[in-house]
């Protein structure tokens, strides 16, 4: 029974730790859909899987933060008929590639780990995206 209501206790904290973050993240995908037309989205992403994913690894490392939010992000940008590969791509590159973190990374781990790590992200991120979608179209 102590590991029940520790368990419990442990979601509960974290819950309310999440909470605010999430809701912050809605507020401000809310405010970016209803300030930047859908014609913006169509200039950007001209449904060629390649040039796509490039923009969408680029635009997520740049804007790196954690998984819990890319998926809501991701499921936005779905709705605003965003093509999967630009979308996957985002969400891999959110998570892996750390463009902000990238001082402090190359400060704890060295300037030349961080630098190859976070381009071989970038180039897996466009990568996968593709053959997500590749596999997705056989299935």
């Amino acid at each position: 029974m102590k590991k029940y209501n520790l368990a419990l206790q442990n979601t509960y904290n974290n819950f309310k730790k999440t909470l605010p973050i999430l809701v912050g993240i809605i507020l401000f995908i809310a405010i970016v859909i209803n300030t930047i037309p859908s014609k913006f989205y169509n200039k950007i992403f001209i449904e060629n899987n390649f040039i796509d994913s490039f923009i969408g690894a680029s635009i997520g490392s740049i804007m790196a933060g954690n998984p819990i939010n890319s998926y809501v992000i991701g499921i936005e940008l779905l709705k605003q008929n965003i093509g999967l590969t630009a979308v996957t791509a985002f969400i891999i590159s959110w998570v892996t590639v750390g463009v902000v973190q990238f001082p402090a990374e190359a400060l704890l781990l060295g300037k030349k780990f961080a630098l190859t790590r976070n381009i071989i992200s970038f180039f897996f991120a466009i990568i996968i995206s593709i053959l997500t979608v590749l596999i997705l179209q056989f299935l």
